[in-house]
């Protein structure tokens, strides 16, 4: 039978990436595609594209295909190596043999045959099935960005897409599509809005649409994951004597007690005051000290009797080594 050099066919090297392949086997595919291409040709090449992506678009098929080794030439006359495992391959004639194969002999001699009709259609080409000599193709996965702000990730929300479907015969046509947002969402996660992808070849089903969140930076709060942090200003006499403050949260404020002898940059953390989930996260509160300026003498002399009574070197333990 006739080897299939399957790299030849996509139009990629032997060390092509999987990214490579696929979209090698896309730009053929809508190319060759029955439904809507001219060319002569057009479903016989069609089988031997889907054929080629069945097996390097599939990283298990493909390491098996390697294992027969670089050596071989599309036309060449192959025999599987001795002891190699048929996995129940068909007789043939060495092509696509009319409407009892979908696949190459070359191809069942390697990863078995079987019937490939059964239940009335042949899938595994990568969401194109064959039926009756036609072809339906699923529609390309879309994916797109949205930004929301962190009180949509908190809250939850709903809101309205507006994009571009591009049909088989070139034509481009707007359309909205409303998503929503689930409450507890995190920066990188992508939603899966089923079918509202690109429509299908010749009836198929539309691809999946993918969202990938974006949280936009907020005023107050920074975010890692589920949890947020929010820095506190606080005055001198609040973080040395102690305090019982009002702090925001994403779910309203509540009361923190500051204790005595607190410094700049001491952090407490608010169990479940993060973003929703199971388990929710939380929120960390950072102490920042502000020191008001002395705007009269009565200030001033005030900071001059602490700067007496209270004498601390808060550098002591710096170096240059």
């Amino acid at each position: 039978m006739e080897y299939k050099d399957y790299y030849k066919t996509l139009g990629v090297e032997r060390d092509a990436s999987q990214a490579d392949i696929k979209k090698a086997y896309r730009r053929l595919a809508r190319k060759y595609h029955p439904d809507v291409s001219e060319e002569k040709d057009a479903e016989a090449r069609f089988k031997e594209i889907s054929e080629a992506y069945e097996v390097l678009g599939d990283k298990d098929k493909r390491a098996t295909y390697d294992q027969l080794g670089s050596g071989w030439h599309q036309g060449d006359d192959f025999r599987p190596p001795p002891g190699w495992d048929f996995g129940g391959g068909r007789a043939g004639n060495g092509g696509f043999g009319g409407a009892d194969s979908a696949f190459s002999d070359f191809f069942e001699s390697i990863f078995g045959g079987g019937d490939p009709f059964a239940g009335g259609g042949f899938r595994g080409t990568r969401g194109y099935q064959a039926r009756g000599g036609g072809f339906r193709a699923r529609g390309e996965d879309q994916h797109a960005k949205i930004t929301i702000t962190l009180e949509d990730a908190y809250h939850g929300a709903s809101r309205n897409l507006n994009l571009q479907t591009r049909h088989a015969d070139g034509r481009v046509e707007p359309r909205q599509v409303r998503v929503k947002i689930p409450a507890g969402i995190t920066h990188g996660r992508q939603i899966r809005l089923s079918g509202q992808g690109q429509p299908g070849m010749g009836g198929g089903e539309r691809g999946d649409l993918y969202l990938e969140v974006n949280i936009a930076p907020h005023r107050q709060y920074r975010v890692d994951g589920k949890d947020v942090e929010l820095d506190l200003p606080v005055t001198p006499w609040e973080a040395a004597l102690g305090a019982k403050l009002q702090v925001p949260t994403l779910g309203g404020w509540i009361d923190m007690k500051i204790p005595a002898g607190s410094s700049s940059g001491k952090r407490f953390r608010l169990k479940g005051r993060g973003l929703p989930g199971k388990p929710p996260g939380d929120q960390y509160v950072v102490l920042s000290i502000v020191a008001p300026k002395p705007e009269t003498d009565a200030a001033r002399e005030l900071y001059e009797r602490m700067r007496e009574e209270m004498p601390v070197n808060p550098r002591e333990k710096l170096s240059v080594s």
